[in-house]
């Protein structure tokens, strides 16, 4: 799936936004898996530059069997600060937009449709 780096900067611009207005993010290939096997994904972001690609290379898949929106992002370094963590973070999941939700599903309409 090809995203425009516009789409890509806005990403991570949105998720930042719901860090800040306190929704619910988690981080990383494991806390991903569990949220969208448990049905609570809204998105999973997944960084292009993960090393081997196998870390993340179920994600896809998985998202898609549970109709979870997906986007991908440049770089693991902006993805873990978007995400508000100190670390950078392989993918990301948001859970609940919190109050940034209105910003949340103008992305989401921006993204590919879930099939």
């Amino acid at each position: 799936m090809k995203l425009s780096d516009e789409v890509k900067a806005e990403v991570l611009t949105v998720l930042n936004e719901v860090v800040a207005a306190g929704g619910k993010v988690r981080a990383g290939v494991n806390e991903v898996t569990k949220a969208v096997q448990k049905g609570v994904a809204k998105l999973v972001v997944i960084a292009e530059d993960v090393n081997p690609p196998e870390l993340v290379s179920h994600l896809p898949k998985l998202a898609k069997e549970k109709g979870v929106s997906l986007a991908y992002v440049s770089s693991k370094d902006a993805l873990g600060k978007a995400a508000g963590k100190r670390v950078s973070a392989s993918s990301v999941v948001v859970v609940d937009p919190g109050n940034a939700k209105a910003k949340f599903e103008q992305l989401l309409s921006k993204l590919p449709k879930v099939e």
